[in-house]
């Protein structure tokens, strides 16, 4: 079996941007990277989150909020933090190859209308061209 590229993507809560990262990369090119996703501070997985996915048609399966502890000890290709809290918290993550910092506006928090089908809809364009530059060879 061929190597997989391990991401890690990590936000405060692991509730909604994080877990939709993790499994829209999974669903955009599930065979050449693995991906995964912790907060620094774990909450329950948000119900709009995984609704938003499931309207995409993407699988929810095996996502649930999990903290960076889980992941200590681990290697990752990249580290990618999804909010600048998250990003100033995991600067100094060991076992990462590079860190990007990306920072897209919590839904739960945004007064936008369809905010997580819209965080959702931002997450993608950036993961589908994350998956086209780092597949170059």
């Amino acid at each position: 079996m061929s190597y997989k590229t391990r991401v890690l993507f990590v936000c405060v809560a692991n509730s909604a941007r994080s877990l939709m990262a993790e499994a829209l990369l999974r669903h955009t090119d599930g065979n050449h990277f693995a991906a995964f996703s912790a907060g620094t501070a774990p909450a329950s997985v948000d119900p709009r989150a995984l609704s938003a996915l499931e309207q995409l048609g993407v699988a929810t399966d095996d996502l649930h909020s999990k903290s960076l502890d889980e992941f200590a000890g681990e290697r990752f290709d990249y580290v990618i933090t999804l909010c600048d809290k998250a990003a100033l918290e995991c600067h100094a993550l060991p076992g990462a190859g590079e860190y990007l910092a990306w920072d897209f506006e919590d839904p739960a928090t945004s007064h936008k209308p369809d905010a997580y089908r819209h965080t959702l809809h931002e997450l993608h364009e950036r993961i589908k061209m994350f998956v086209l530059v780092k597949s170059k060879p």
